[in-house]
């Protein structure tokens, strides 16, 4: 991910929905809270630096409408880390989700 395009970007970020909900699966909430906790909270910085909410689709959409020029370096590779703490994170939270069986 140390290399990923915004286009990347902005489908890893389209993705955290749909990944999160399966990575829980049937897990009761308090199992997976602090992982969940953390994720949003790298949510919000990611949309911090876009300007825009925490919804992982506003995100995405913002990182999708700026130019390739427009790009500044550090908030780029800002938020391709965010995108590997993302991916952790929703295996983390499958891990602790297939442990509650």
């Amino acid at each position: 991910m140390s290399s990923a395009s915004p286009d990347d970007l902005a489908i890893t970020f389209r993705s955290v929905p749909r990944r999160l909900r399966e990575a829980q699966a049937d897990a009761p909430h308090e199992v997976t809270a602090t992982a969940t906790s953390e994720l949003h909270g790298l949510l919000q910085e990611a949309a911090r630096l876009m300007g825009t909410n925490a919804e992982p689709a506003s995100v995405a959409d913002a990182i999708s409408s700026t130019h390739a020029d427009a790009w500044d370096d550090s908030v780029l590779d800002r938020l391709r880390q965010i995108a590997l703490d993302l991916g952790r994170l929703l295996r983390h939270i499958a891990t602790l989700a297939e442990g509650d069986d």
